[in-house]
């Protein structure tokens, strides 16, 4: 499974007990009887490993499922390791979660049919989806012999396989289809196609309110082609995903839609390309309600985002004290989640203690960009990104640069447009030079070249190459922050072409092939400015960027739309992003402006939040706020807690008085076990 030079070491925390019930040749009993000598556990102490990438703990009376131990162990090896070999093998996740499950109920001593299992069992809803929903592994194999089985079976797909000919596909547009077969692989081929839209089809009945996951395996007859799955509907076609596929392997297109309305759908697939063939297997289409998508999203918060601590407050003699008080507050949340500042905030002592008090992390809408810094040529300025910059310190804030070079024509001062290629090319590593060299080791990422899939600015003046060569250099002017591209409609909206993921993958993958760029520290940087999120899409999007194993922001979150609608979306966007595991961080486009933000505020003018604020302080006490509880019998309060700095206070009522104890607690982002801290309160 692992490269052959890794090991993982998984910790099985179990009682004695069931070792002892589980030994097959009776050696703790033969140790008992004084048979054997110095045998581990019993006459010689049992030391467990220091440090255990995993540990799974069943000994204290709260033990998981072995279900949930087995997702742990995923989880654990998604965030590490590939799943090249497993892949290539034809083993998928649910299979290893199969195994991991019996494997760790054996060891742990249970015999409850576990959650996985019963969803699966063929005694169980048919159309009941595995909540395995998130495997971007796969996407990282760019050419397989033969596709993967499909996600969820098929789902509502009708013959996903192909295992029954055409059995309920159809020739869509002007082209034809035949079924064919090869190493014992049987799938559906579109040719003599005589337009972009010529390909095989599927009728379907899809249901408003309801999310749907799509993937399909795909392959050409020839060259590295485009091609897109499109839904028509009544009311429109939605295009659920694309992947660049290539002739002699299967690529994995993953996407995702919902509807407005129920009503009929047909599937079909398209590429502008209409010389090649395209070939399709291993459909899926997977419905989900919005109850399920949400617990889908607690789920691995809960999995990536927390961990279970226990906390026992004792006496000085080291006894347990039961019933005392448990206060927890959070100091700050480990995730960085912020918002975008202006100059406004260096004066609006307002503006400051309604931000501080919420972010830790920022971006400077205007003030760094090139245009604000050197608005006459030569006549460069850093006084406000200064002056900002120290207020960011001052607070303990982190900041992003934004950004180096903008590759929009519209957003060029007007001596820049005026210069020849020559003297652009010296304006360019001027600029690079010196607000990366000012600002180096100061800032927790750089938007090297802005909106490069959008639009050509440098291309245009200094070759096809511009963006890679920028970015060498931005590399050895601040290598040891992390360079990012920055993007938009990447995750907003599938029919967007120009940065779809499979587009953003392609220009990453230029940038790191550029000699002396190998070894840049990459970041994919999404700006998500959404009118009306499209959720699977979103989720599939990240699937196929994490791919990358770069680091993963949304950077300029922000919805279009009326208040109402902003709040609700900012919700949904918010949750599906802090619930995806490769997310590092989320910045919102929301910096306050007397005359109104870009596109959403969250406050008005007194700074009294607005829905869009209230929806940020909800989840932020979600993700964080203070919470209180009783000890148990033997001193415990178990709660599951974000990741983050918290304040910890025991108040324990004696006999004859009161006493109190307050910590520090850092809850750390681990996969290696729980945390257990331990407060001495003076009797």
């Amino acid at each position: 499974m692992l490269p052959s030079e890794d090991f993982v070491e998984v910790f099985m925390d179990v009682p004695l007990q069931v070792c002892e019930n589980r030994d097959p040749k009776g050696l703790y009993k033969l140790a008992r009887a004084g048979k054997i000598k110095g045998f581990t556990g019993i006459d010689d102490p049992y030391e467990p490993p220091l440090d255990a990438e995993i540990v799974l703990q069943c000994n204290t009376g709260d033990c998981s499922t072995p279900c949930d131990m087995a997702e742990k162990v995923i989880s654990y090896l998604e965030s590490h390791f590939s799943f090249l070999v497993l892949a290539k093998t034809g083993i998928v996740l649910v299979e290893v979660m199969f195994f991991l499950s019996a494997w760790i109920e054996n060891l742990s001593g249970g015999n409850r049919e576990t959650a996985l299992e019963k969803s699966l069992s063929p005694s169980s809803n048919p159309s009941k989806p595995i909540v395995l929903a998130r495997n971007p592994k796969v996407n990282k194999l760019q050419c397989l012999e033969n596709p993967l089985s499909p996600q969820y079976n098929g789902g509502i797909i009708v013959n996903p396989e192909l295992n029954d000919g055409l059995r309920a596909w159809s020739t869509f547009g002007d082209a034809k289809t035949e079924h064919r077969e090869s190493n014992g692989n049987k799938y559906v081929v579109a040719h003599s196609r005589n337009n972009p839209y010529g390909s095989m089809s599927q009728k379907l009945y899809l249901k408003k309110n309801h999310l749907y996951t799509f993937s399909a395996w795909v392959q050409v007859s020839e060259g590295n082609v485009q091609v897109t799955a499109i839904f028509k509907t009544d009311s429109g076609f939605k295009k659920a995903g694309s992947v660049f596929a290539e002739p002699k392997c299967w690529s994995m297109l993953k996407g995702g839609l919902t509807v407005d309305a129920s009503g009929p759908a047909e599937l079909y697939f398209e590429s502008n390309n209409t010389s090649v063939e395209i070939w399709v297997d291993s459909i899926s289409l997977q419905p989900f309600t919005e109850k399920e998508w949400r617990s889908h999203q607690d789920q691995s918060i809960e999995r990536t985002r927390k961990e279970k601590v226990r906390i026992q407050a004792i006496d000085e003699q080291g006894n347990p004290l039961s019933n005392a008080t448990i206060s927890i507050k959070q100091n700050k949340l480990r995730f960085p989640f912020g918002c975008a500042i202006n100059k406004n905030i260096l004066s609006n002592t307002a503006y400051q203690d309604w931000f501080t008090s919420r972010f830790g992390v920022t971006a400077f809408e205007d003030e760094m960009k090139w245009y604000s810094t050197e608005a006459t040529r030569g006549q460069v300025d850093y006084s406000v990104p200064d002056a900002m910059m120290a207020f960011a310190k001052q607070h303990n804030i982190a900041v992003r640069g934004h950004n180096v070079i903008w590759d929009d024509p519209k957003y060029q001062s007007g001596w820049v447009n005026s210069l020849s290629p020559s003297d652009f090319r010296t304006a360019v590593q001027a600029r690079v030079g010196s607000v990366m060299t000012r600002y180096r080791g100061r800032l927790i990422a750089w938007d090297v070249v802005n909106e490069n899939m959008h639009f050509s600015f440098v291309e245009s003046k200094l070759g096809q190459n511009a963006s890679s060569v920028i970015y060498n250099s931005a590399g050895k002017t601040d290598g040891l922050t992390t360079l990012f591209l920055n993007e938009y409609d990447t995750i907003e909206k599938s029919g967007d072409g120009a940065a779809s993921p499979a587009k953003y993958l392609q220009k990453l993958k230029e940038i790191q092939s550029f000699p002396g760029n190998a070894n840049l520290r990459m970041g994919i940087g999404l700006e998500s400015h959404f009118t009306v999120p499209n959720l699977p899409y979103m989720r599939a999007s990240l699937d196929t960027l994490a791919s990358a194993n770069v680091p993963i922001w949304l950077t300029e979150v922000d919805v279009q739309g009326n208040p109402a609608q902003q709040a609700q979306y900012l919700e949904q966007i918010l949750r599906e992003a802090y619930s995806y595991p490769k997310i590092a961080g989320i910045v919102m486009w929301s910096a306050w402006k007397p005359q109104g933000c870009y596109r959403m505020c969250l406050t008005d003018n007194n700074f009294k939040n607005l829905a869009t604020g209230d929806v940020v302080d909800k989840l932020l006490h979600e993700w964080g706020g203070s919470l209180m509880g009783m000890t148990d019998a033997n001193g415990f309060f178990e709660a599951s807690l974000s990741h983050g700095d918290y304040n910890v206070k025991i108040i324990h009522h004696g006999v004859t008085d009161i006493s109190s104890s307050t910590s520090n607690l850092k809850v750390d982002p681990t996969v290696a076990g729980r945390t257990t801290l331990i407060h001495q309160v003076t009797a």
